[in-house]
This record gives C-alpha cells, sequence and structure tokens, in this order.
C-alpha cells in the first residue's frame, strides 16, 4: 500500500526514535527487534540509446527519450521530511534529486508476451553529491489507480524514496509495474511473481541505458528492495537475478519489507483471520491470476457472491476516484467484507482443499524454495494486520535459515510502532498500521542496512 497522508500528521512524534531502530550491524542470522514535463511519446516505437545493448526487442530497452519531471533541492527535501516529521530518521539531505519518467521494454505475464512498463528514476546531484552512484531498484506497494507514476513530485511513495535514499546518495529506479501508468499491457498481473521480477529487472537495464542521457554515474553495484506487494516483488526479482543474471547484475545486497513472501500461506490463515483491505486486495490478486493462468476459477460466481460477480474481474486496477471505488465494495469489519464478498463454498474449499485453483495459483508465487546469496534483510511490524508478520516475513526468515542461509537478518520495528502511536485509538492504528506507520521504519532499517554495502 502507499504511504497516506495521514501520517503526516501522526509521525511528528517519530523524530524521538531514530536511534531506536533496529541496527543493520546485528549479526547475521539473528532477529532483530527493536516543472513537469509530459513524457516523450513522440518518438515511438524509437529506442533510444546506442549500440546493440539498447537494440529493439530486447528486455530493459528505452522506448523513447527520459522525460524530466524536475529537481528538489536539499532544503526541499528536508522540508518534505520535517512536514511529514520524518526529518529524525530521513536525516538532513546531502544530495539534490532529479527525477526523470523512462518507459521500457518489459515481457508480459508470459516471457513470450512483449510489452512495456515505466519507471521513475532517481538521480543525486549537487556538489556533495559527485558520484558514482549505487543503483537501488525499490518495487512500490499496491495502488488501485491505474494511472499511478512513481514519476511524480508529489507522490508520497516518491517522496519517501528521494528522502531517505536518494538524497543520501542513492540512484533509485522504480518501477510502475505492468499495466499501470504507460504500460499498455492490458491488465497488472498482480502478485504473479515472475512478471513483477521482470518489471524490477528491466527497469535496472532501463536505468542504465538512460543514465548518460541525464548524467547519471553508476559505481556498477545493485541493490534491490520493496514494500508491501514490492517487498514480495524486491525478493522475486532477487531469486530471478541469482538464479539466471548473476554475471549481468553486481548483486550486493537486498531488503524487503512487510511483504507476502509465503501468499498460500497467508491466503489460508486469511480465511480465520482477515486481513484489513481483503475486501480489494484479495479480490484483485484472485482475479488476476485467473487472467494469468485461465484456471483459477471456472465461474466468476463460484468465488463472488452478487453484485461483485458482475464486475469484479475488470475493477483492478481502476480509473474510479476513491469514492465511487469505495461504493462498489463491502465496508464493515475485515470478518464482514469477507463474508459479503466470497461465497461460502468458496471459503471453505480453499481452506481445505489443495487442489483449490486459487490455493495452487498462490503457492506459485510463494518465495521459500530458494536459497538467496546476496546479502538480505527482512523488515515487518509484527502486528500488521494487512501482511501478517508471522506468516510472511517469520516463515520466509526460518525457511532460509533451514536451507543453510546465514546472512540474512529478520527485523521487527512493532515496537517502535507502538512507542509512536499507541496513543491512536485502536480502529484508526490498525486501519493505518500497514499503508502509514509501519513503512518508515522499515524504509530506514533497509537504509541503514544498504549503506553497509553502498
Amino acid at each position: 500500500m502507499q504511504w497516506c497522508n495521514l501520517a503526516q500528521a501522526i509521525l511528528l512524534t517519530a523524530a524521538t526514535l531514530a536511534a531506536q531502530i533496529p541496527d543493520a550491524n546485528s549479526a547475521p542470522g539473528t532477529m532483530v527487534v527493536g516543472q513537469e514535463m509530459q513524457a516523450d511519446t513522440s518518438s515511438r516505437p524509437a529506442f533510444f540509446g546506442m549500440g546493440d545493448e539498447n537494440r529493439p526487442g530486447r528486455n530493459g530497452t528505452l522506448i523513447g527519450r527520459p522525460a524530466l519531471i524536475g529537481t528538489l533541492t536539499t532544503a526541499q527535501l528536508d522540508a518534505i521530511s520535517a512536514g511529514g516529521g520524518l526529518l529524525a530518521l530521513t536525516g538532513a539531505a546531502r544530495c539534490e534529486v532529479t527525477m526523470a519518467q523512462i518507459n521500457y521494454r518489459t515481457p508480459g505475464a508470459h516471457p513470450w508476451q512483449s510489452s512495456n512498463a515505466s519507471a521513475a528514476l532517481m538521480v543525486p546531484g549537487g556538489a556533495e553529491c559527485p558520484g558514482p552512484f549505487p543503483l537501488l531498484a525499490f518495487a512500490r506497494g499496491t495502488s488501485l489507480d491505474k494511472l499511478h507514476s512513481n514519476a511524480d513530485l508529489a507522490d508520497s511513495g516518491a517522496d519517501l524514496l528521494m528522502t531517505f535514499f536518494v538524497a543520501q546518495g542513492y540512484a533509485v529506479v522504480a518501477t510502475d509495474y505492468l499495466g499501470y501508468a504507460l504500460s499498455e499491457y492490458p491488465f497488472h498481473p498482480y502478485m504473479h511473481a515472475d512478471s513483477e521480477a521482470s518489471a524490477v529487472i528491466d527497469s535496472i537495464r532501463a536505468a542504465r541505458h538512460a543514465a548518460n542521457a541525464l548524467g547519471l554515474t553508476l559505481n556498477g553495484k545493485v541493490m534491490l528492495s520493496g514494500y508491501s506487494q514490492g517487498g514480495h516483488a524486491s525478493m522475486a526479482a532477487q531469486r530471478a537475478m541469482e538464479r539466471e543474471n548473476r554475471h549481468e547484475f553486481d548483486l550486493v545486497a537486498a531488503a524487503h519489507l512487510a511483504g507476502p513472501y509465503n501468499l498460500s500461506g497467508a491466503l489460508i490463515a486469511g480465511i480465520a483471520h482477515p486481513i484489513v483491505g481483503v475486501q480489494e486486495f484479495l479480490p484483485f490478486e484472485i482475479t488476476a491470476l485467473q487472467k494469468v493462468y485461465g484456471n483459477v476459477y471456472r465461474h466468476v460466481s463460484d468465488i463472488f457472491n452478487p453484485p461483485y460477480d458482475g464486475y469484479i474481474e475488470n475493477l483492478f486496477p481502476t480509473l474510479l476516484s476513491d469514492a465511487a471505488l469505495a461504493a462498489l465494495l463491502p465496508g464493515g469489519t475485515p470478518v464482514q467484507a469477507q463474508e459479503a464478498m466470497f461465497t461460502a463454498a468458496y471459503l471453505r474449499d480453499v481452506a481445505t482443499d489443495p487442489a483449490n485453483g486459487v490455493f495452487r495459483a498462490a503457492k506459485k508465487q510463494d518465495l521459500l524454495d530458494w536459497t538467496p546469496r546476496a546479502p538480505m534483510t527482512l523488515c515487518g511490524g509484527l502486528n500488521d494486520p494487512t501482511v501478517p508478520f508471522p506468516v510472511n516475513a517469520q516463515v520466509a526468515y526460518e525457511a532460509f535459515i533451514r536451507r543453510g542461509v546465514r546472512d540474512v537478518k529478520l527485523v521487527d520495528v512493532d515496537p517502535e510502532i507502538q512507542q509512536a502511536y499507541g496513543f491512536l485509538p485502536p480502529a484508526i492504528y490498525y486501519a493505518n498500521y500497514h499503508g502509514a506507520l509501519e513503512s518508515p521504519f522499515c524504509v530506514l532499517a533497509a537504509r541503514r542496512f544498504l549503506d553497509l554495502y553502498k
């Protein structure tokens, strides 16, 4: 989920907590508690760049030229941090930030499909930041807005990346994924690990192609991170890079934040304990995987109750306003929303039958069957009601330890969240835990970890 405006008010209490964020120097294998221009599409299908490495048809090839969005000075960046109560966490900006939008080739949900995705490329600059810089590929959390682009100086998620990372000397590329912003792919394959991975990996290739045009000097080091859906995407990208692209990328470290790495396990756990946002995230996932595989269900009415079965397959991501979308979805508690949206037969079957189509499709997206090579940290909050920590980060951590991985850490930022926001009424606290309260603490933990390999 995206960072929301509520946080800019309630994060004013976070300034005293900077020193309490878990320290990434802890021993591996332990748990730590604690002026805007429109994109240039006139040149389609021209491929920007020189040489064979940017030839048409190759993944990561640029489509058109990078479109300059604007530049923020260090003073402007510090004002953004201070306005959200985050300056003590981000630290004073050392670098100004220039943002561009890039459009690049990437496969669809199947490798034989050719499509495109867009991304924001954020470049550090200024007298104090001569470079060269490491390149961090960051994958964002779930967005329900089909037009959502990371290449927006006013985007709250982009603000976090600029103030925490780019202003401290990281070049950052942040994909919009398939099906969003400039992408012409007909849908977003939500939570589909392979296409998430290719969108992230090809954004790195595209950023390299765009570097010279933007005056960006890279040092060759590549890092991965992401939050929520983006945590799943960044881990899927790490798995793919280490299996298939080890000689192309010098992947030095990865920090995966509050992601659903154990998607099938979370699906089952969510039957008895529905997540906050169940009426959005679960139908998005199920209908997207149906579009990918075609056999998740036979009839939409097998899964969804009326009236949702009449329109749910084409609802996400949406062009509707927040209010119009909310009117089409059930409200109430997570339990009430789940019972209203999903058929009782589906809920019984998915919980008990391993041959259930939704379960089988989710199982294919699990990220527990590999052995990471690059140093990794997993961050989350123990009481996250949307992406449960014990079912995802904890399970992934334990799975990697069993496979002999030692350079992996597990960071729980729940104590800091409780201390900062425990005064909030429970309904507000838990409704905003994942989408607003958890992310800055995990992003800081990620930066402290990645700084070790910068």
